[in-house]
């Protein structure tokens, strides 16, 4: 026999019915019933009473003929169960009157789990379809005026970055003259001679449109644009030099990331000042790109952002190809602060890194840092969604977890005990970070903003804490709330 047993509790109002000597109880809200399996003839009946069972109730244990333990919980069913079996009206149901529902064979199951797939795989295909006839329609409506127009690009340095974008700009039209201006006589040798950045890149191969000179005026004569890619710390002296050379309808677009030591100032306030030109049009470019994979053309998603939504839109036709997305932007000062701030947690990072600390005291250091910036950047004007996107989160990740990075690899040196003096001589790139951190610092006390995790770094480049030291007074700080 088996038997439905309501668990203790109040039993006024509940319905009752007989079926096949079946008694079952019924509460109404969740139910739980206990069932006591407590014959094993009838085998058939018992499997298909218990199927049906659980056809209307969530079982805790779903109950099967297998299980050793003869008991098994119903509880919190979704639908009410079927009329024949709560109709208090219904007659008393008799061995012959009851119609148990036989279970679904295997093919039968199979068949039903393929429908679903199908429809499944039905949806998925629709959505991305939909996607696609969206993006052909847009890219059907993109202007390449732009590209068409533009005769001529000059990219101001030498270095690794500005190499890479102009051999990106020169394989987007083979009729673009692209002139880069530098400094060494032997890399401008090397490139026009060789086609190779010898000090960079002496195995990567540059267009055949791409030439270098140590002539300012020859390299900014009658250009379209010009990238900026000198380092922020010499680039007020350097535009000072060039100034009589530069058109003052010339957009610049800058790709130098920092804030210089002295003044504080962004980019976008050092090129107008230099340049003696307040109205020279600007765009930053920014976000998580090394210049070596922009050489070797892997996938690259970049932000350019402008006050002047149609200079932006431009730089974008400019530079778009299959191998770089660009999106635009119009907070230049996110953009700006965000690049600056996270080559200086780029070095915290590689600090945990070079102390061994572990991948907890990464995340949470990373966590802090990008907390840290948020507040700063939205004191000095930047929106929040900047700071989460490509220039924001998107640069620090690549910048905080990845050893291309240079100023990564400056923080895993410092944690490892090696001097700064010792690091940035072996170097023959500039690790930004190293000079903008004493600029955060100044900058968070002029905001009135605490930065526990920048001004601890800009603590230890000054030489005045070490690594353990930092680490052992940031786990000791006060515990707060987070924001």
């Amino acid at each position: 026999m088996i038997a439905l047993k309501k668990k203790r509790g109040k039993r006024e109002g509940i319905p009752q019915r007989r079926a096949r000597g079946i008694q079952i109880l019924v509460k109404r809200s969740n139910i739980c019933f206990i069932i006591f399996l407590e014959s094993e003839t009838e085998q058939n009946r018992r499997e298909w009473l218990l199927h049906s069972l659980s056809r209307h109730f969530h079982p805790t244990i779903r109950p099967s003929l297998s299980n050793p333990f003869p008991i098994a919980i119903f509880s919190n069913f979704p639908a009410p169960p079927p009329p024949h079996l709560l109709s208090a009206s219904a007659p008393p149901m008799n061995s012959s009157s009851c119609h148990l529902p036989s279970p679904p064979d295997a093919s039968q199951e199979h068949s039903v789990s393929l429908e679903r797939s199908r429809d499944r795989r039905k949806v998925v295909r629709v959505a991305w379809e939909k996607l696609l006839r969206w993006s052909r329609s847009l890219r059907s409506k993109a202007k390449t005026d732009v590209l068409e127009r533009t005769k001529k690009v000059v990219v101001l340095g030498g270095g690794s970055f500005g190499t890479a974008m102009a051999a990106h700009v020169a394989d987007r039209k083979a009729q673009l003259e692209v002139n880069m201006l530098v400094r060494d006589a032997e890399v401008c040798q090397s490139i026009n001679e060789s086609h190779l950045n010898c000090k960079y890149f002496p195995t990567h191969k540059l267009p055949e449109n791409v030439v270098a000179t140590t002539d300012a005026r020859e390299a900014l004569q009658g250009a379209d644009f010009c990238f900026h890619a000198v380092p922020v710390q010499f680039s007020a002296l350097f535009l000072e030099g060039v100034a009589d050379f530069v058109d003052p309808s010339l957009p610049f677009i800058s790709l130098s990331k920092g804030l210089e030591l002295n003044t504080y100032r962004m980019m976008s306030q050092i090129i107008p000042r230099a340049l003696r030109n307040p109205r020279q049009p600007y765009v930053v470019l920014s976000g998580p790109s090394f210049s070596l994979e922009l050489m070797n053309k892997l996938p690259t998603a970049m932000v350019v952002a402008s006050k002047d939504k149609k200079m932006a839109n431009a730089v974008q036709q400019l530079l778009a190809s299959k191998n770089l997305r660009i999106n635009t932007s119009s907070d230049v000062t996110g953009v700006e602060i965000a690049g600056a701030l996270k080559n200086v947690l780029a070095i915290a990072a590689g600090i945990v890194e070079g102390l061994n600390l572990g991948n907890n005291s990464m995340a949470a250091l990373v966590t802090q840092g990008c907390s840290e910036i948020r507040w700063l950047a939205t004191k000095m004007g930047a929106k929040s969604t900047t700071l989460t996107g490509l220039s924001g989160n998107g640069d620090i990740m690549l910048t905080c977890f990845v050893n291309l990075s240079r100023n990564r690899r400056v923080g895993v040196r410092l944690g490892s005990g090696e001097k700064l003096d010792d690091i940035l001589n072996s170097m023959n790139q500039v690790a930004e970070g190293v000079s903008t951190a004493g600029a955060v610092i100044a900058l968070a006390q002029k905001y009135k903003v605490k930065l526990p995790v920048l001004t601890a770094v800009a603590r230890i480049v000054d030489n005045e804490l070490t690594p353990t030291k930092a680490v052992f007074e940031l786990m000791n700080l006060p515990q707060v709330e987070e924001v």
